[in-house]
């Protein structure tokens, strides 16, 4: 009589049964993936203090927004708050710096410098003295609330030695901008 549990016989069953589970594993469909999430980053809200002109363009007048924002990078914030600044003052008592419609700046930080890039047409403004002073330093101011320690305005990406009037080849800090 031959023996039924033989070392052959155990290793080829259990090679038949590796053989039938494998089979069965490649002869199932396979799953159907799930479409991906796309989740448009979450907006929050975040208040700063954007500046506008008094109506005799003398002083400036602080205004309180919320402003929404993706992330909460001092980067970010900047520019929604000149967006906020470009569309104008929400109280009464305050003139807009520019015209409505007028494009904001583009601006980004590099550790404590703020750099604004004024869009071309701000040169074809052609306000005074007052006036572009008045602009130069509601953006320092509002941009100062954000963060940094000082801002350098470029027009049209590049270095300009003046808007109209002012001296843009150094930096304005807040001691520049302060009212008299």
């Amino acid at each position: 009589m031959k023996r039924l549990f033989s070392l052959f016989n155990v290793v080829s069953l259990a090679l038949l049964g590796a053989a039938a589970y494998a089979y069965t594993e490649v002869q199932r469909p396979p799953e159907t993936p799930e479409a991906p999430r796309l989740q448009l980053q979450e907006r929050q809200s975040k208040p700063v203090k954007v500046y506008f002109s008094d109506a005799q363009v003398q002083t400036m007048k602080p205004e309180t927004r919320s402003v929404q924002v993706t992330q909460d990078t001092p980067s970010a914030t900047a520019q929604a708050a000149l967006r906020a600044w470009a569309n104008g003052p929400q109280t009464q008592g305050s003139l807009p710096v520019v015209p409505k419609g007028s494009p904001a700046p583009n601006v980004w930080l590099r550790g404590t410098h703020v750099y604004v890039d004024l869009p071309e047409s701000y040169q074809r403004l052609r306000y005074g003295t007052s006036g572009e002073r008045m602009l130069l330093c509601t953006l320092t101011r509002t941009l100062l609330e954000v963060g940094g320690q000082d801002v350098t305005f470029l027009v049209g990406g590049k270095n300009v030695e003046t808007l109209w009037h002012l001296d843009l080849r150094e930096p304005y800090r807040a001691q520049d901008c302060t009212d008299q």
